[in-house]
């Protein structure tokens, strides 16, 4: 699935990106003394967990027009790929939970996107394919 690149000129999305890439870059460093990830069968639970939790701050964010909240969700985005692995690939056995992995990666853009709808990142299909992705991950965990 591409994902577009966040535009150079964007001033909405630059504080994001200046965290994805400390945050990518201490997320590298950080594999490379990796610990053991916890059991890939309990990734869906754990992702549905995570999201539970982000899901009614994000909307707070929204609702009050906080885009300092975003450079939080997403240090605590990196904090739980790391607990799994996912970011770096270093857990190939989360590879069978593509929709939770896609919906954590994606709620910190979704939201940003929702409170500048009109940013050249925010593709119309986003949203929809998050909120799909967050439906099958809780269906999925359901099952577990």
């Amino acid at each position: 699935m591409p994902y577009r690149h966040l535009p150079t000129g964007s001033a909405f999305f630059l504080p994001l990106r200046r965290a994805c890439v400390g945050a990518s870059l201490a997320l590298m460093a950080a594999t490379a003394f990796a610990q053991p990830q916890p059991d890939p069968a309990g990734f869906p639970m754990d992702s549905v967990g995570y999201l539970n939790e982000e899901l009614p701050r994000m909307e707070a964010a929204i609702a009050a027009k906080d885009r300092s909240f975003f450079l939080g969700a997403m240090t605590r985005m990196v904090q739980f790929s790391e607990r799994w692995g996912f970011k770096a690939k270093a857990n190939p056995e989360l590879a069978a939970y593509p929709m939770c992995t896609a919906a954590v990666m994606d709620y910190a853009v979704v939201g940003m996107c929702r409170l500048n709808p009109a940013d050249d990142a925010c593709e119309p299909g986003l949203a929809p394919r998050f909120d799909a992705n967050v439906k099958r991950c809780r269906e999925l965990a359901a099952q577990k």
